[in-house]
């Protein structure tokens, strides 16, 4: 076999070996000869430059530098969708469509994925642009660090692909990836990230891919776009796109009327918690693509489909105890700490108070009996406080006057409603924060150098 023939043949085993992997969550070969066979590429791809292919397996281990990521005008705006949070909602959104469609209407329901939003970009079967959502009108290129991501096709498969084609999706950190990464970053005194949303967002935009490439992230695909496509329903859209080898959701589910909506919305407000990622509601789309067309679109949003918000879970707990967090710029953060609870899967020791006024307008105080609502943050917040419960040897709680960390007196500027320790020059996380802040990325980027 030629050595052309060789690279044409690992190439085309590793993509069915990826695609099992992580689109069919259904590994073929264990993962030390996965390697060994990519190394078998790289190192043939090295001897043979004469035949790179940008959609070789070999790329997803990254390596490439964007220092400016271009800014793209998308060729199919990428709307937003507008918002329910009750079942009212979707009945008047039922009825406003049925005055425009004639007819029986079907709807496609699928999971709202909690991550940033991707539209991928195709030419005769091979993976060519990724542009973030943006503004919806434009955005940002970055294909580099796409093409990183495992489950996100190269090289299509199958004949009927179209010559060119977009389709869109959510670039997403599984909660097992998101817990891991939180876990090396504690053990290296780094701040925790937020949320999973919030680094898959941020990986898109480092500056290396080979960077990217180190994160377990996932991109999951709902929608197509483009023209003469060979499709007459969204449903059959999701279909085509996973025999293509995309990682189309088969949570998603079509149904014949809105009662069968509800029941999806039912069942997936509670499953929802045994998923491997973050989903905030269900998105519900009429099903026909020309009954889409006949609907259009608002300024800002298509007609013809609705975002249905889960409500943010919410548990009950003890208030042990209230201590405060000084900020590089001095600024306290008040902090519940609270008995370990479990909430979305999590197990909950600490909630965000905000500030003075906060603690007042909800009257927490110490031994309280607290609720905690979690929106996908790691440290949640207290909605309200079960007065029922309530301690009767209770005292209402003094905010702090001198800082936690060099007891210098606190001030609070006249309509701010954070309280902020002065002592600028010799507060130790102050000095620490600041000089940390002069390294980062976003300040100096100074390379090499780490918190």
């Amino acid at each position: 076999m030629s050595p052309k023939e060789q690279i044409q043949s690992l190439r085309d085993e590793l993509r069915e070996h990826n695609y099992n992997y992580y689109v069919n969550d259904n590994p073929t070969i264990s993962d030390f000869e996965f390697d060994k066979k990519l190394e078998q590429l790289k190192t043939l791809e090295a001897a043979h430059p004469e035949f790179y292919d940008s959609t070789s397996p070999s790329v997803r281990v990254g390596g490439e530098v964007t220092k400016n990521f271009n800014t793209v005008k998308h060729i199919n705006r990428m709307y937003s969708l507008d918002n329910s949070y009750s079942i009212e909602d979707l009945r008047d959104w039922e009825t406003r469509i049925k005055k425009i469609v004639d007819g029986d209407i079907q709807y496609t329901c699928e999971l709202k994925y909690d991550g940033a939003s991707i539209s991928l970009h195709y030419e005769n079967g091979k993976f060519v642009q990724a542009v973030t959502r943006g503004d919806g009108n434009q955005g940002d290129e970055v294909t580099a660090n796409v093409r990183t991501i495992k489950s996100v096709p190269l090289q299509l498969k199958g004949n009927d692909v179209p010559d060119k084609f977009e389709i869109r999706g959510e670039i997403v950190l599984p909660w097992d990836g998101f817990h891991k990464m939180n876990e090396e970053r504690a053990e290296q005194g780094l701040d925790l990230y937020r949320n999973p949303r919030n680094t898959a967002s941020g990986s898109l935009k480092l500056q290396d891919s080979a960077e990217v490439a180190k994160r377990p992230l996932d991109c999951l695909l709902y929608q197509l776009a483009g023209e003469n496509l060979p499709v007459k329903s969204q449903f059959d859209s999701l279909m085509l796109a996973r025999k293509w080898g995309f990682k189309a959701p088969q949570e998603s589910k079509l149904v014949n009327s809105i009662e069968e909506v509800f029941e999806y919305i039912n069942h997936w407000d509670v499953a929802r918690k045994e998923l491997p990622y973050e989903t905030d509601g269900v998105v519900i789309k009429v099903n026909s693509l020309d009954q889409q067309d006949e609907l259009g679109f608002t300024a800002k949003a298509p007609k013809w489909a609705m975002a249905y918000k889960f409500a943010a879970e919410q548990v009950s707990t003890r208030l042990e105890e209230i201590t405060y967090q000084v900020g590089r710029t001095g600024s306290i953060t008040p902090v519940a700490n609270l008995e370990a609870v479990e909430i979305s899967g999590t197990t909950v020791r600490r909630a965000s108070l905000h500030n003075a006024d906060q603690i007042e307008k909800l009257d927490i105080r110490v031994g309280d009996e607290v609720y905690v609502e979690k929106g996908g943050e790691i440290i949640p917040k207290i909605v309200a406080v079960d007065l029922t419960k309530r301690p009767e040897n209770s005292t209402p709680t003094v905010y702090a006057t001198h800082c936690p960390e060099c007891n210098t007196e606190l001030v609070r500027n006249e309509g701010d409603a954070k309280h902020y320790c002065p002592n600028d020059m010799a507060c130790p996380p102050q000095v620490k924060g600041r000089i940390e802040h002069f390294i980062s990325r976003k300040a100096m980027d100074i390379d090499g150098i780490g918190a």
